[in-house]
């Protein structure tokens, strides 16, 4: 594909650090936005409504002093109350007390009324203009006159009493205070920032520990990540990065394995191929250089049956691995025991053997590596042939029980002392009677890791009445329906 179609071919990726703060960042910043216009907010209308109590007291203070004995209205002794909160007011204090027509006035005539009706004995506050000019706060109250004053008409008055004060020191005051407060509350944001950033960082630290020491290992070091001081979350992908590596430390193993046996099996048939093929080139004689190819032609043969059996023994080792169980097939025993006993028909006859094989009447259904079984099967086939003597027998069965199923070889050959039963399947080691027998050692080898992968088991006896060797394959019912998967969770 060109690199036109791989927009993000180059584009380096974000770091877990970078999205944690990208996300949290914005909503701290956001959260705390709202939480200082909240706070500001408040903070106002508190001391809004402080100066406005200030106002409600005067405007009581003047209200008890108002009197109308006289028969006209009159303050009693209001200036040392207006004196008083003069000092204490931040700006120009104003008042005025008249009846609702206006006829009766004392104070600043200039202060507005509000706009809507008034309720006797109700306090309001609003903001408004002194003679239109200055911006001022005031609190009015309205309320009968208590003796009343009447009118020509006879009707009943009410006083109108208002306090006002100027609002340029109130809010140069308030906007002190709000500064103040808003300083504060961003330099608390800096700080939370400041720590999220830090515990962001910190709480990444075991990530950055886990890369320097991946970093710096070496190649061939599969051994498992320390899971100290791992957090929990992070915690399943170490195990999940330690139980890879350790499948392929396996695999690797198995390779370096095969390696060292490949090289060690083959060395000595190809050094004898090469002086056999240096005797054969200096030899005039034709004899004795057709004996020479003949001897080139079995060693190839030896090598090239060691070379099978090491490809077969690999097969059995890789299809160990848990990514191997998708290979398993169901198929019929009976007929995978014919087909292995008729294919070494030609070297049972080579050895005029009697040769044969006992299948039950009735279907034995298993499932598995098919191909892999019939290695094992001809293996034990093969061992059979080769160690039983001219005219000797060899006999293929196959016997299923309610518990296990078992597939037995049975030869009249020189047989195993119980010593090379005990180390049977060691790769490379042969028996006492396998000597005389060209071969690696590896058939039986090939046979038990077969039947270890299918949760089976090699067993070799010999026979009670008569002279050989009993090889049987035998399967448990119960491990074989187990899912092989199983024991890798």
């Amino acid at each position: 594909m060109p690199a036109k179609d791989k927009p993000h071919a180059n584009r380096p990726q974000r770091s877990l650090k970078s999205l944690l703060l990208l996300w949290i960042i914005p909503i701290l910043l956001l959260v705390s936005s709202l939480g200082l216009w909240s706070s500001n907010t408040v903070l106002k209308e508190q001391v809004e409504a402080a100066y406005d109590r200030s106002l409600a007291g005067v405007l009581r203070a003047i209200d008890i002093n108002i009197s109308t004995d006289s028969g006209g209205l009159a303050l009693e002794q209001p200036y040392r109350l207006l004196e008083f909160f003069d000092l204490t007011a931040s700006g120009n204090v104003y008042y005025r007390i008249a009846t609702e027509d206006g006829l009766a006035e004392i104070g600043h005539g200039g202060l507005p009324l509000p706009s809507h009706a008034m309720e006797s004995g109700k306090m309001y506050f609003f903001n408004a203009r002194y003679l239109d000019e200055e911006p001022v706060r005031a609190a009015v109250l309205a309320r009968p006159l208590i003796p009343p004053l009447h009118t020509q008409q006879g009707v009943s008055q009410r006083v109108v009493i208002q306090v006002a004060e100027s609002l340029e020191q109130r809010q140069s005051f308030i906007q002190g205070i709000l500064l103040r407060a808003a300083g504060r509350d961003v330099l608390v944001i800096v700080l939370n920032g400041v720590l999220l950033v830090c515990g962001v960082i910190f709480a990444l630290r075991p990530l950055l520990r886990l890369r320097n020491e991946l970093a710096q290992r070496s190649t061939d070091d599969l051994s498992p990540i320390s899971q100290k001081d791992v957090p929990s979350e992070v915690l399943p992908l170490v195990e999940a990065i330690n139980h890879h590596m350790e499948r392929y430390a396996r695999q690797a193993k198995s390779q370096r394995q095969f390696l060292d046996d490949a090289s060690h099996q083959l060395r000595t048939p190809l050094t004898i191929l090469r002086t056999q093929l240096d005797y054969a080139l200096r030899e005039n004689d034709l004899e004795e250089t057709r004996a020479a190819i003949h001897a080139m032609r079995d060693g190839l043969e030896r090598a090239t049956r060691v070379t099978n059996q090491m490809l077969a023994l690999a097969r059995a080792h890789g299809a160990a691995q848990p990514e191997a169980a998708m290979a398993r097939e169901s198929f019929s025993l009976n007929r995978l025991v014919e087909e292995s006993t008729r294919l070494m028909l030609p070297a049972a006859k080579a050895k005029r053997l009697d040769y044969g094989m006992d299948l039950p009447p009735r279907q034995v259904p298993f499932t598995g590596m098919k191909l892999l079984l019939q290695e094992a099967i001809v293996n034990l086939i093969d061992n059979a042939i080769r160690y039983s003597p001219e005219g000797g027998s060899v006999m293929v069965l196959l016997s299923a029980s309610a518990d296990e199923i078992r597939i037995t070889v049975a030869d009249d050959g020189p047989g195993m002392s119980p010593q090379d039963m005990a180390k049977a399947g060691v790769r490379f080691r042969r028996g006492a009677a396998g000597k005389s027998q060209a071969g690696a050692g590896l058939g039986l080898a090939i046979v038990k890791a077969i039947a270890e992968l299918h949760m089976g088991e090699l067993r070799l006896a010999s026979p009670r009445n008569r002279q050989g060797l009993d090889a049987e394959l035998v399967f448990s019912l119960i491990r074989v329906s187990a899912s092989p998967g199983d024991s890798e969770r």
